[in-house]
């Protein structure tokens, strides 16, 4: 008789051929499952991995748009601070004018050349408030007619050059190289 021993853990193949063929069977069973098992858990990390930069850029974005609606805000903030107190300096150059008129009207003389010098002084400082402003007076005596800084009123025979400006009846005012008022002109006429 043969004597077979049984083992509890594993079997004994009886040939050789028996042996590898259980090998083979052995091999063939545990080599695509961990090949499928790795693919697997490659996939979920590739997964995993994408979901977080899908969670990182999201956050990402609402930052940058969150900053972006905050500068947008900001922006349209200043301008209206710009446009609300843009006289400013403008008015703080003025201040000094209404001070010497108020001066001017609780004081009280029968002096008229005293009266005729506050005058002055404070057309003066008017003046000075007005370039400080940027306000410049245009006088065009002299000057060739232009029609975009003067406005002719009529035409006089004259000695000088036609179209010339020949007297100013009213300045005319530019701020900042823009023409705020033309100046009212009467002009040469052609000989």
């Amino acid at each position: 008789m043969e004597n077979t021993q049984e083992n509890p853990t594993s079997q004994n193949p009886t040939t050789p051929e028996d042996a590898a063929r259980e090998a083979a069977v052995a091999g063939a069973d545990q080599s695509p499952q961990p090949a499928a098992e790795n693919a697997a858990t490659g996939a979920e990390a590739a997964l995993a991995e994408a979901q977080a930069k899908i969670v990182e850029l999201q956050e990402s974005f609402l930052r940058a748009k969150a900053e972006t609606e905050n500068v947008r805000r900001r922006a349209q903030e200043d301008v209206a601070k710009a446009h609300k107190f843009a006289i400013e300096s403008f008015a703080e150059h003025l201040l000094p004018v209404v001070d010497s008129l108020e001066a001017a009207t609780t004081h009280e003389s029968d002096d008229i050349a005293k009266v005729r010098e506050g005058v002055e002084l404070t057309l003066r400082q008017l003046t000075g408030a007005l370039e400080k402003g940027r306000v410049v007076a245009i006088n065009p005596v002299g000057e060739k007619f232009d029609p975009h800084r003067h406005q002719a009123i009529s035409m006089v025979p004259a000695d000088q050059e036609a179209n010339t400006v020949v007297s100013v009846l009213q300045k005319g005012y530019t701020i900042a190289d823009r023409v705020l008022r033309p100046a009212l002109v009467t002009v040469a006429q052609p000989k």
